[in-house]
């Protein structure tokens, strides 16, 4: 069969979206699919660029190419999935999360700080009921992703969870004993959180360090808090690491903290059980909370500084709980989170 996965990408961005889309590439090319990915530069301001990106994707003609038909095309997120195709499934990351929940959030809701962005929410909003019902089937990479569909549009989907790249190394590596510090691994923007996680560190009781790993545009306010909050001996950044060194970092860690605001799926919660180590994880963190259970695989706390540290403090003082945390979410990882393959196929069935 001739796939074609339709991709936005942001130019010179690399992350979980992309991951996800060439580990999907490269099972169903391992499957005996000819697969190709139709990717499409994405910009996102000013608002009026949004309606611009989605008359492109609704304008392509992907039925065939080169003469020869395509046979199926699988969109990702918005607004690829506006692509007309007659047997178009979508796997749904996320929708343009600012035209929907973080529409009049004070610190996240963007797009409503425009002029003219109530006119362009109203557009994404007729676009998505038109390009997601068109659609042979629905998933979405998380329960949290699909009870967003289903508030917003009552479109109906199937979560479908998958494992990143670098779980999929986890689970084929050796941990070594539980170490000294939690790893945030994430990119570096305010909806991730990390301002919070360098503000929790200022309140821990025992000598745990705090490993943030990532790159993006809150690099350089991120560095200025960690100076503020006079933790530089105990907070560490490391930007453009290899997959090799992150690997390290979890493997020699103590757990990992992952405390974003109401994130879509989240690959450190999967990577950190392939690791068999402790998640630390927040009340409002969205999709994290659909695999870590608070006192049995992890720990789950109010989203606030004092709180978070005396969950890193307990981890580290008590390493029996710690070992038992993280080989219980290693359970949880391998029972709910199925192989590539599994996933490729129910894709297509």
């Amino acid at each position: 069969m001739r796939i074609a996965i339709c991709h936005p990408q942001t130019p010179f961005a690399r992350g979980g979206g992309e991951m996800h889309t060439e580990r999907l590439a490269s099972t169903l090319r391992e499957m005996g699919h000819e697969v190709d990915v139709l990717a499409i530069p994405f910009k996102w301001y000013p608002p009026s660029e949004l309606v611009h990106q989605m008359a492109l994707w609704r304008s392509l003609d992907v039925s065939e190419a080169n003469g020869q038909p395509i046979d199926m095309a699988i969109a990702l997120k918005f607004p690829a999935y506006l692509v007309r195709h007659e047997r178009k499934v979508v796997w749904l990351i996320h929708q343009h999360r600012a035209a929907y929940e973080l529409w009049d959030h004070p610190v996240y809701g963007d797009l409503a700080m425009h002029e003219d962005g109530a006119a362009v929410r109203e557009l994404i909003w007729k676009a998505d009921r038109v390009g997601l019902k068109e659609a042979k089937r629905i998933y979405t990479n998380s329960a949290n992703v699909g009870a967003r569909l289903e508030r917003s549009l009552g479109i109906p989907s199937e979560p479908l969870y998958h494992r990143s790249p670098i779980c999929e190394a986890l689970l084929r590596r050796t941990p070594g004993p539980l170490g000294d510090h939690v790893v945030f691994p994430s990119r570096l923007e305010p909806l991730k959180r990390q301002s919070l996680a360098v503000e929790a560190m200022r309140h821990v009781r025992t000598p745990v360090r705090m490993v943030l790993v990532g790159a993006g545009p809150g690099r350089d306010a991120l560095e200025r808090r960690i100076e503020q909050e006079a933790v530089g001996d105990r907070v560490r950044l490391e930007s453009g690491v290899s997959d090799e060194r992150l690997l390290e970092l979890y493997l020699g860690s103590l757990g990992a903290y992952y405390g974003p605001y109401d994130e879509d799926y989240g690959y450190v919660t999967l990577e950190a059980m392939a690791a068999r180590r402790p998640v630390v994880t927040t009340t409002d963190s969205g999709g994290p909370l659909e695999l870590v259970r608070d006192g049995e695989n992890g720990l789950v706390v109010d989203p606030a500084p004092r709180r978070i540290a005396a969950a890193l403090d307990r981890l580290y003082a008590d390493r029996e709980v710690a070992a038992r945390l993280g080989a219980e979410g290693h359970r949880t990882l391998l029972a709910s989170v199925p192989q590539w393959r599994e996933v490729a196929e129910r894709l297509l069935s």
